[in-house]
């Protein structure tokens, strides 16, 4: 189960299994901005307001984007702010 506003795990299975050359240029772009929108709602919300399957998928995909692009401890929102200038590191 998802919470509001959130891909599910089909969803996302589905996107994953098929193949990027085969997806037209507006599914890829409406995949990015949805992933993207997902990882922030990710790091909004605590895991312990999260149901358990969504908490559970959370986390696996934070390991994931820690494997893939290096672990930082910040979340996503916090790695903008900072980019933007309007976080903690400058």
């Amino acid at each position: 189960m998802t919470d509001a506003g959130r891909k599910d795990f089909s969803t996302k299975a589905k996107e994953g299994m098929t193949p990027d050359s085969s997806k037209s240029t507006m599914e890829k772009t409406k995949e990015g901005l949805t992933d993207t929108g997902d990882k922030i709602s990710r790091s909004v919300m605590p895991d312990s307001e999260k149901s358990t399957g969504q908490s559970a998928a959370d986390k696996m995909g934070r390991s994931k984007d820690d494997a893939v692009h290096g672990g930082t401890g910040e979340s996503v929102l916090d790695k903008t702010k900072n980019a933007l200038g309007m976080g903690d590191k400058h």
